[in-house]
């Protein structure tokens, strides 16, 4: 197993009690910290759990986020290259089971924020206990401890911890909210409540869960490329909880959105499919276009990602929907096709193909210093150029269609 340790009270003492858990069954755990980077200090924290680790033969690992980081929503993106890294950590190292030290805390502050923001039951039953990824399935053991029995646990067995600033930071909402919390124990509603009833919405979540996979099954055709075909009829016949809570799995599949969307934009469009009289429109990264009574839902070419450089030998995933494996030698990126690119090498592929045009707009293409090289979903391969070329390429959205 492998566990995520920042260096905090909280996942220090995950480690400890992972490793006493694992030892006694003859295992090992792996420790692994995500230096992000942001802070001149970070470096020297990672080190130091390192050495903290090493004394009581835990097996340590550090990985680093590299490159720009976003001028703002900077904890949405460090939290997203966090699990980003971890997964792939994993996935290099065989390691099928990653565990967080997400606490009973921590789950009434995320029922919170989700009350906050007007989530309908998947949202407000906050984190789950388990969560599979493709890499490594994701654990969090300590939903119903809370805080304090977590550091008094690590006083116990003598090991001291990093106090993270940001924790302390009013900046973020997530800090404001647990300031509230102990004038909300008064009146009956401290932490163990909040997350009890969160527990509660999640036994309501899996019942609907099982009703939106049946519904997908027959309103939903996918195509492995990575766009989908959408029933109206099929969708707007149902109870309107199981049809609002497909939509949203269909767009966040194709948007390659990481959070589900708002409930009053979903419920927008939900009456725009029922009204008769739908017409092409975007929603949470997808473009949406009628066609012959079905819906064609793609990825809405103005919010793909932008490119990512790459080279022979690398595994990179792009927009968030796609895995690719690079092989043979030189430098590139993949980025989408676009309308001009499909210009440029139509002639060669022929106008003749299924793939709607839409869709054909967003698809990976290989490009390198001398132009498109590799177009997979469409066959295409220039001649001569480099020799970097695509080996492998898979549609794996950071949120599959039915609901894990």
């Amino acid at each position: 197993m492998a566990v995520a340790v920042s260096g905090g009270s909280d996942s220090m003492a995950l480690c400890l009690l992972a490793s006493s858990w694992a030892k006694a069954r003859g295992g090992r755990i792996h420790a692994v910290t995500v230096d992000h980077g942001l802070r001149p200090e970070a470096a020297s924290e990672a080190s130091q759990v390192a050495a903290w680790l090493a004394v009581r033969d835990i097996n340590h690992h550090t990985v680093v986020w590299d490159g720009a980081k976003p001028a703002t929503g900077i904890e949405a993106a460090a939290r997203d290259a966090r699990y980003r890294l971890l997964r792939v950590w994993c996935a290099d190292h065989g390691v099928l089971h990653l565990l967080v030290a997400h606490h009973q805390d921590d789950q009434a502050e995320t029922f919170l924020l989700r009350l906050g923001r007007g989530s309908g039951v998947d949202g407000l039953a906050a984190m789950a206990p388990r969560v599979a990824f493709p890499e490594a399935q994701l654990l969090r053991p300590l939903l119903e401890i809370p805080r304090v029995r977590l550091a008094e646990t690590l006083r116990v067995a003598g090991q001291d911890w990093i106090e993270d600033p940001s924790n302390l930071n009013e900046r973020f909402l997530r800090v404001r909210l647990r300031r509230t919390i102990p004038t909300l124990v008064g009146e009956g509603l401290g932490a163990d409540r909040l997350a009890a009833t969160a527990k509660s919405l999640r036994r309501a979540r899996q019942a609907l869960d099982a009703a939106t996979n049946a519904l997908m099954v027959s309103a939903v055709e996918i195509d492995p490329i990575g766009y989908a075909w959408l029933d109206p009829t099929i969708l707007t016949a149902v109870p309107q909880e199981i049809a609002l809570r497909s939509l949203a799995h269909l767009c966040r599949m194709i948007g390659g959105s990481i959070y589900p969307p708002r409930l009053a934009g979903l419920e927008r469009l939900f009456g725009e499919l029922g009204g008769g009289r739908f017409k092409r429109r975007t929603f949470g990264g997808c473009l949406l276009t009628p066609r012959r009574g079905r819906v064609l839902v793609c990825r809405e070419a103005a919010a793909v990602l932008p490119a990512l450089a790459v080279e022979g030998g690398d595994d990179v995933v792009w927009d968030r929907r796609y895995s690719l494996s690079l092989r043979g030698r030189g430098e590139g990126e993949i980025r989408a096709l676009g309308r001009a690119g499909w210009q440029e090498i139509r002639d060669a592929v022929g106008e003749k193909t299924s793939i709607p045009l839409s869709v054909i707009d967003t698809l990976p293409a290989l490009v390198d210093r001398h132009g498109i090289s590799v177009v997979p979903h469409l066959g295409y391969k220039r001649g001569g150029g480099d020799d970097l070329s695509v080996a492998r390429l898979f549609f794996t959205p950071a949120n599959p269609v039915t609901p894990v």
